[in-house]
């Protein structure tokens, strides 16, 4: 068979629970819009394993785009569309984070190579920052990522406190797998900065959004950067065995338990930036699954439940969810991983459905979403999907969305080691 007709076939059996070899069976179980109710998993994994490990492929052509073997270098986040229609190259290290993680539980050597060079990307640009205090910054640009006097070619200059948390996840994921001692100094570097700049006492206690472009302290607190903050302490708790890291980690989730709405069943933005108020617009998908994600309890489970039930969303055929409240009318493809992953931890009554169906339309985005090429995962089913938050996604390609994809389809919580 070939790679698409593959695709095709395994994204019929997720929704079917048996591989449709022959073209005639995969149209005929591609076009089912319901779930069967039957036996699913004699050939449902095999599928996802094989769309997953085109998804990979994609996350090392891109890393590989600038360079190979040990040179360091950034893929770019976005490729296609409107990106390409724009030149933009960035590198977000959220991006990066996320890849480094995906493909440090691979079972390739070369794929955990890639991920120990992105680590080893992160190590140095956190060394050779022309602030020095170390940080890391939102994007890099990747050509050349290192300029000629040996700083790192910046993109957008803002230190958000939760990029420290995935990097310093992503560095801890790398030590917990390498057992390289590198790796868990350039995060426990990343989480003494977010300790020293971010923590604050004040308002609704909790961590801050850092610092922006001109190095300014941002004052607002968010539910999504302290889940970002209580995993990774978690983490570090669990790899230097000292409490303060846990006293740490608890306090970030605290935050999290505060803003969460029990009338609702859904967790609230965070606060503005005067740390007391909270912000009730928009409310995104992101806080709801990854605090499931990184707390494992049962409270956010009916966060999941708010989600689908307030941001589903279908688009071109696709079915997820979007990114918040403000716009349901596009799929938001890395969010709708994200609840794939927090389903799957959860094993309730009828999410093993709603897992096959949303990786069934995954799948099938891979192949025929918009700029698609049959192994990345595109950002959004069309361009102009509106955050909320002051930004778009668009159907490009995004290695952000395909590392979550291959997260979700193997069953790994980047939350947690």
């Amino acid at each position: 068979m070939s790679r698409r007709a593959l695709a095709v076939a395994c994204s019929a059996a997720l929704l079917t629970g048996t591989l449709a070899i022959t073209p005639a069976a995969a149209s005929t179980a591609a076009a089912s819009t319901a779930v069967a109710s039957g036996p699913r998993t004699l050939m449902a994994k095999p599928c996802r394993s094989a769309s997953a490990d085109l998804a990979k492929g994609f996350l090392a052509k891109k890393i590989d785009e600038y360079g190979s073997g040990t040179t360091l270098r950034v893929p770019r986040s976005f490729t296609g569309g409107y990106f390409a229609e724009i030149n933009f190259v960035s590198s977000f290290l959220y991006d990066d984070a996320l890849t480094v993680i995906a493909l440090s539980k691979d079972s390739s050597s070369a794929q955990v190579a890639r991920a120990k060079m992105l680590g080893d990307v992160m190590l140095y640009v956190q060394q050779h920052d022309p602030i020095g205090d170390g940080r890391t910054r939102a994007s890099y640009q990747p050509n050349p990522l290192i300029t000629a006097d040996g700083t790192p070619y910046i993109g957008s200059p803002a230190a958000y406190t939760g990029n420290q948390a995935w990097v310093g996840m992503a560095l801890a994921h790398l030590y917990q797998r390498t057992r390289d001692r590198r790796y868990l100094n350039g995060a426990l570097t990343a989480a003494n900065w977010i300790e020293s700049k971010a923590w604050s006492g004040a308002g609704i206690p909790g961590y801050t959004g850092g610092q922006n472009g001109d190095d300014q302290k941002l004052t607002f607190k968010a539910s999504e950067h302290n889940i970002d903050i209580g995993a990774f302490f978690a983490m570090l708790h669990r790899q230097t065995g000292n409490a303060v890291w846990k006293t740490r980690s608890d306090r970030a989730f605290a935050f999290v338990r505060a803003m969460w709405d029990p009338a609702g069943g859904r967790i609230w933005t965070g606060t503005n930036p005067d740390g007391v108020t909270i912000n009730r617009n928009p409310v995104p998908a992101d806080v709801q699954t990854w605090a499931y994600l990184a707390t494992r309890n049962s409270l956010y489970s009916k966060a999941l439940d708010w989600t689908i039930a307030n941001l589903s969303a279908t688009d071109r055929g696709f079915t997820g969810i979007s990114f918040s409240d403000t716009d349901v009318s596009k799929v938001w493809f890395e969010g709708t991983a994200h609840l794939i992953a927090a389903l799957r931890l959860r094993n309730g009554p009828g999410d093993q459905a709603r897992i096959g169906g949303y990786l069934a339309s995954m799948a099938q985005a891979q192949q025929s979403a918009p700029n698609a090429d049959g192994e990345g995962i595109v950002a959004a089913s069309s361009d102009g999907l509106d955050t909320g938050f002051g930004d778009l996604y668009y159907a490009s390609l995004h290695t952000g969305a395909t590392a979550w994809y291959v997260m979700a389809a193997n069953g790994i919580n980047p939350f947690v080691l």
